[in-house]
């Protein structure tokens, strides 16, 4: 498949730069594959769109505040981004306007001076394996001085030292629980308390598993043929109440809707042939056309971004030509694209 058999013209204007006040009062555009046809809804309608014995899979990752800024000796100014802990005191990281890793410059953290970050080596990918002092939690420091990674396309004109309190609230799902992710599960932010427990009354059932998105979430397809494009690889855990709620709908003949893309991944990474068990791995699945569907009945999932591999998902269980049209028509019906659309 051709990458550019993905692509669309967006306006700017069109990308949503801020959520609207109400997560269920965003723009729901549903298409039926079965006939065709397709709708201009809200996302508070719905349980009027689902059956009630449907089985919701949705990814409780929570995003870390994994933005930081240092300073260094003399004044200027670095940003960092958290990836992971490699060991107590060692974390690999993003760094802009570093270069070359020099082991004895210390960078000191904008947030609270009191703790120093040193660059002590670089990978082939660019990223960075810093160490910090004094030794200290990154998911509990973040938690306190960092902000949040907001996709490139979201802009905000701040101080450096602000800790973007609407973001921190609003790109983070109402269910959020396992603090791994650098970017949010975008499809689930527009779930309120009050839509989940409607839904319930309806009798269609949720469950949770974790995918921790990373930042190749947003490494764009730069490759003409999609199937050259080397997938990035994210770990994932399915529970034991979620795998014996997958199987009991899978016995019983009931739909299994995913909650975004990410859960969507997670679901497909699973054997075919037997039972699903609770288990913790990687995937590094990659879904385009043509893809046979194995455990999604549906999806819930936001406007994705051209030549990506995650419209390349959407078109695998829609179809080329109807992901076109649906793109189409949300552009000319001006709805809100990406994560906060």
């Amino acid at each position: 498949m051709r990458t550019d058999e993905l692509d669309f013209v967006l306006p700017p204007e069109l990308i949503a730069q801020q959520p609207v006040p109400d997560r269920a009062a965003s723009r729901l555009l549903h298409y039926q594959r079965d006939t065709g046809a397709r709708a201009d809804r809200h996302f508070a309608d719905l349980p009027d769109l689902l059956r009630p014995d449907d089985l919701l899979i949705m990814n409780d990752a929570r995003v870390v505040p994994a933005r930081f800024s240092l300073v260094k000796p003399g004044g200027g100014h670095v940003e960092g981004l958290y990836i992971e802990q490699l060991s107590p005191g060692r974390w690999r990281v993003m760094l802009k306007n570093v270069g070359e890793p020099r082991p004895e410059v210390p960078l000191r953290f904008l947030a609270d001076p009191a703790y120093v970050l040193y660059a002590l080596a670089k990978d082939p990918e660019g990223h960075y394996e810093v160490r910090v002092e004094p030794e200290v939690s990154p998911l509990e420091f973040l938690e306190r001085i960092g902000r949040m990674p907001l996709p490139p396309y979201i802009h905000r004109t701040k101080d450096h030292d602000d800790r973007d309190p609407a973001d921190r609230e609003r790109y983070q799902t109402v269910f959020a629980g396992v603090p791994c992710a650098v970017a949010a599960p975008t499809a689930g932010l527009h779930f309120t308390p009050e839509l989940i427990s409607r839904l319930t009354a309806r009798g269609i059932q949720h469950a949770f598993l974790t995918l921790h998105v990373g930042l190749g979430t947003f490494k764009p397809v730069t490759v003409d043929k999609l199937e050259d494009h080397p997938m990035h690889v994210e770990t994932y855990s399915i529970p034991q109440g979620t795998a014996d709620a997958i199987n009991a709908a899978r016995s019983e003949g009931r739909r299994i809707i995913a909650v975004g893309t990410t859960s969507a991944r997670v679901l497909e990474s699973q054997p075919p042939d037997q039972p699903i068990r609770p288990v913790t791995g990687q995937t590094g699945i990659f879904i385009f056309p043509p893809y046979q569907w194995k455990y999604v009945s549906a999806l819930i999932t936001n406007f994705h971004l051209p030549r990506s591999t995650l419209i390349a998902l959407v078109a695998a269980l829609v179809g080329l030509d109807p992901q076109r049209s649906l793109y189409q028509h949300a552009i000319a019906a001006r709805y809100r694209f990406f994560s906060y659309g």
